[in-house]
């Protein structure tokens, strides 16, 4: 039987046939499951590595120095005969080794191994309490939410440069129509596709419904033309063949029919929407399928003999011919009451044509015709065709048969081999043509992510007409875009086919696909020239597609690909879809995304950097093997545009300011060491450098990965323009860490010079200078303060939890040093920092250094951040400024619209959520953003250099009057 397996892939893949050992199979497309790291990690661990590198260097300078300086001249040092092998001055060498690995564990604090621990914090509660529960992202229908299967991947939604899309079921709804058909060379049907609505709307022609009253529509039938329906087809030219093909429909196959035997009340469970949209249709027809065995089919018959007679019939079914991915057809052998022999075929138009017998030749030219005229039409496509047996063939066949089918070695080759004896010779029925209408907010989505930057690739196994319409119907492809064409269907390929050769097939072929690849390789660089030029896109085949990712073509192939805005690849296998991805994620070097909802898109998912799962009609596979899973393709806009766009933001912040902060505390320790004769002295008490990062600097951080948001959703969807940034990676390149890396740099000095040098004028309540642990207290609470305070300068929305982070941390380091130094005795802590801090909040010094420190600390920050934003705004600066006077109101209609469908404590959740809330204050506004022109101008592709005069003018105008909040 053929359960579990989809026929919704019998007319559309026509890959490569891949040999695996001995056997043939579906599941030689399969793939080992990968581990996936993302692109962002890869880059986080060189940052950690480089960190290695600086701590090395740091440790190497401050060995030398020690080899160096150490010396007996330095009398006051006591370096006698008798002193350790650290300080001997005798062996240089051993003294710079030793300082080495006690700088080693003084440094240590410069890499941040807490980091990870806050990212897996914050990739995990991101995906759990963000995505998972995005209401926007939840399919009412279904009762389905989007559900985040792995958290290692959340920043890396946000630079997504190419989709790579499966079309039934994913673009479309998965829900088959049975619409046409042709009968004998002659169409049935006389409704009208979305696709074919498009093609007019595109074209300035309208489109009329007619509402005809013989179309009959339920479940899985939408077929209008009297002359079939309620038994008319009598009365056709050809009777005998709508019989066979009617026959056909309602006998081969494997749906098992469920409920009450009447055609009202019966369902058919099926391996896939097709088979039951062709069983339903038979049903219409007056071939009722109301019951299975084992071994038997009963139909029930309609106006056979003559007009309204029904009589119920029983066909033995002998064998089944099981469908697979490389036969392509399903073939059923029955016998008739009257002990006639028939075997009926379905399959693909390429294996079907294939097969027949000569004296079709007439029919296969007409039924071709049909078929491209099905597929323009954005309709599934499947030929029928029949062969009457004679007993004596077939019972030598069906020995050969029962010997392949209980062999236990090669066991599926054996039976295709054994298939292909019988399934020759055929007599042509004609062909069946099913709708499979798009999803909603398929079009807007593409068109939305297109803006965005991102290439989408659509990977179907669909004819290449019905897979270029739907292109156009969902604005992948447009007229205004230059297509490139690499198909087999050419007559100067079916030539060849024609006299068998497969050497020359094979030879020919691939020197068709080098020279159209070629061509238009050519001709793609000749319009990327032109500052004008069209947009591009290439449509290529499964049997092409084979040939050109062979290794001396592939490199072609990839820079063709790469060049278009869009791709389709039809006729594709599931090995080759997921041979393409790996094509352009290794390739290319771009970060890819899989989405598809069948089992024969899980090789496609797991190739990719990020796997899409839709939860549709084809099972669980595609979910399972998925990173993602979303019940509709349209919520791909929130997901890549604001939950991957924020998270990528949101990483990027936490893993600079970790790198800035720890920096910025070492490198504090590392001057004092240049005072110290670099002797390894420490500069703080071992417990501030084990609390910095677990206590004083922790939580803030975790926030800002949280909730910092630099604009709305409602702003990220409309000016889906922001996405480039992530593409470009614009916030993580080695640029802004050697920005970061300078002010942590300056800062240290200001902490460490700026306290040590005020400090020797300095005195205590009882006239004493400030000892050592009074000046390490001082420079790190100058530290712990400045540092917390720096990031409240990176966050574009500030709200009550940034303050109780940020306030909460610096006040944690004084109720610790406050506990720490007053409850120790003299004893317990020897000369370190008992009552340190009461000595210095005595004093007047303390409270200028603790307000002075900050303020010239955080000054180059101050200045850099308003230059950069004043003249050289990021994308995300400038629609902040354009909407900086607009109050963002979450809109109560989502929660009318979905209140229904939530549980009583989901509904009061969201609507606690939708109270008026504290508003969150953009930071850093003040610096008006000049060159506005400039960035609409390169959305457009032209490039508008900023001006000083714009500059000058916009720093002139005043601002505008902020709207009052209404009461």
């Amino acid at each position: 039987m053929l359960r579990g397996c989809s026929l919704r892939n019998t007319e559309y893949i026509v890959g490569a046939v891949i040999f695996t050992g001995h056997e043939t199979k579906v599941m030689m497309n399969a793939m080992n499951v990968p581990s996936k790291r993302s692109t962002f990690e890869r880059k986080l661990d060189k940052l950690i590595l480089t960190l290695f590198g600086v701590l090395f260097t740091m440790c190497l300078i401050g060995a030398i120095g020690s080899g160096v300086f150490i010396d007996r001249k330095y009398y006051y040092l006591a370096l006698t005969k008798s002193v350790d092998d650290q300080f001997n001055p005798d062996n240089r060498f051993l003294v710079a080794l030793l300082t080495m690995f006690t700088l080693i564990t003084l440094y240590s604090s410069i890499i941040p191994i807490s980091l990870y621990v806050s990212i897996e914090m914050v990739k995990f509660i991101q995906s759990t309490q963000f995505i998972n529960k995005d209401l926007h992202m939840y399919h009412t229908e279904t009762n389905t939410p989007a559900l985040a299967r792995t958290s290692n991947l959340n920043e890396e939604l946000g630079q997504v440069e190419y989709i790579f899309s499966d079309k039934t079921g994913t673009l479309t709804r998965n829900l088959m129509e049975f619409f046409k058909c042709s009968i004998g060379g002659e169409v049935y049907g006389t409704g009208v596709t979305e696709i074919e609505k498009g093609i007019a709307q595109r074209n300035g022609l309208k489109v009329e419904e007619r509402n005809s009253d013989n179309a009959m529509h339920e479940k899985g039938f939408n077929f209008d033309d009297a002359r079939l329906m309620r038994g008319a087809w009598r009365n056709e030219p050809n009777p005998d063949v709508c019989k066979e093909f009617f026959r056909c429909l309602a006998i081969c196959h494997t749906v098992l029919p469920e409920g009450q035997e009447s055609p009202e009340k019966i369902t058919y469970q099926a391996a896939s929407p097709d088979e039951a949209a062709l069983v339903t249709a038979a049903k219409n027809f007056g071939f009722f399928f109301y019951r299975r065995t084992p071994t038997m089919i009963y139909v029930r018959e309609s106006h056979i003999e003559k007009i309204g007679k029904i009589q119920d019939v029983s066909y033995e079914i002998l064998n089944v011919l099981e469908f697979n991915s490389t036969r392509k057809r399903q073939s059923v052998v029955c016998r008739y009451p009257d002990g006639r022999l028939v075997l009926y075929c379905k399959g693909a138009d390429s294996v079907i044509f294939e097969r027949l017998a000569d004296v079709s030749d007439d029919l296969k030219k007409v039924t071709r015709e049909h078929l491209e005229q099905f597929g323009s039409s954005g309709l599934r496509t499947l030929c029928l065709a029949y062969r009457d047996l004679h007993p004596d063939m077939y019972e030598n066949w069906n020995e050969k048969f029962v010997q392949a089918k209980s062999s236990l070695r090669d066991r599926e080759k054996k039976l295709d081999e054994v298939s292909e004896l019988i399934e020759k010779d055929l007599i042509l029925i004609g062909c069946t043509a099913i709708e499979d209408k798009l999803q909603e907010g398929v079009p807007a989505c593409i068109e939305t992510l297109s803006r965005a930057g991102i290439k989408i690739w659509v990977l179907t196994g669909d004819k290449m007409e019905t897979a270029i319409n739907i292109a156009y119907a969902c604005n992948l492809i447009n007229n205004g875009m230059k297509q490139f064409m690499v198909s087999s269907e050419t007559d100067a390929i079916r030539a060849v086919e024609d006299r068998g050769d497969q050497v020359e097939i094979a030879r020919f072929i691939k020197e068709h696909v080098k020279k159209e690849l070629k061509k238009c390789l050519e001709e793609a660089q000749h319009h990327l020239q032109t500052l004008s030029g069209p947009k591009l896109a290439l449509v290529i085949d499964g049997k092409c597609l084979m040939y050109a990712l062979d290794p001396s073509l592939r490199v072609m192939l990839l820079n063709l690909s790469l060049n278009c805005t869009s791709v389709v690849c039809c006729r594709v296998s599931p090995l080759q879809k997921a041979q393409v991805t790996s094509l352009v994620k290794k390739g290319g070097q771009k970060i890819t995304l899989s989405i598809g909802d069948g089992a024969n898109d899980v090789s496609m998912i797991q190739a990719a950097h990020i796997g899409i799962g839709i939860s549709g009609m084809e099972g669980m596979q595609a979910v399972m093997a998925s990173d993602f899973a979303i019940a509709q393709f349209r919520f791909l806009t929130d997901l890549l545009l604001v939950h991957g766009r924020w998270s990528y933001l949101r990483l990027c912040k936490v893993v600079t300011y970790f790198f800035y902060k720890n920096l910025t505390f070492t490198l504090t320790q590392f001057w004092f060491t240049f005072q110290t004769g670099f002797s390894g002295q420490r500069f703080y008490d071992d417990w501030f450098q084990s609390l910095y990062n677990v206590i004083f600097t922790a939580l803030p951080v975790i926030i800002v990965g949280l909730f910092d948001k630099d604009v709305s959703a409602t702003l990220s969807k409309k000016y889906p323009q922001l996405y480039r940034e992530g593409i470009r990676n614009v916030f993580f390149k080695w640029r802004v860490v050697a920005i970061w890396a300078f002010f942590s740099i300056y800062q240290s000095l200001i902490f460490y010079h700026f306290v040590t040098t005020s400090s020797k004028s300095a005195k205590n309540s009882s006239g004493k200078m400030f000892g050592l642990w009074d000046v390490s207290t001082m420079a790190f609470t100058c530290v712990v303060v400045t540092v917390n305070l720096r990031l409240l300068l990176m966050c574009n929305s500030i709200t009550r939890w940034h303050y109780i982070s940020v306030g909460g941390s610096i006040l944690a380091w004084f109720v610790f040093i406050f506990i720490y130094s007053g409850i120790m005795t003299p004893m317990d802590r020897q000369e370190n920092v008992y009552f340190t801090i009461y000595v210095l909040m005595s004093t007047f010094y303390f409270y200028i250094a603790i307000l002075l420190v900050p303020i010239v600390a955080l000054l180059g920050d101050f200045v850099y951040q308003g230059i950069q934003r004043w003249f050289f705004p990021y994308d995300y600066q400038i629609i902040q400024e354009i909407h900086r006077h607009e109050i963002d109101n979450t809109s109560q209609t989502d929660f009318l619209e979905i209140g229904n469908h939530l549980t009583e404590a989901e509904a009061r959740r969201y609507a606690l959520s939708q109270l008026p809330q504290e508003r969150s204050k953009h930071t850093g506004f003040a610096f008006d953003s000049p060159g506005y022109e400039s960035f609409f101008a390169a959305q457009l592709g032209i490039y508008a250099p900023q001006k000083a005069w714009d500059v000058a003018r916009r720093a002139s105008m005043r601002s505008r009057p902020k709207i009052p909040l209404k009461k």
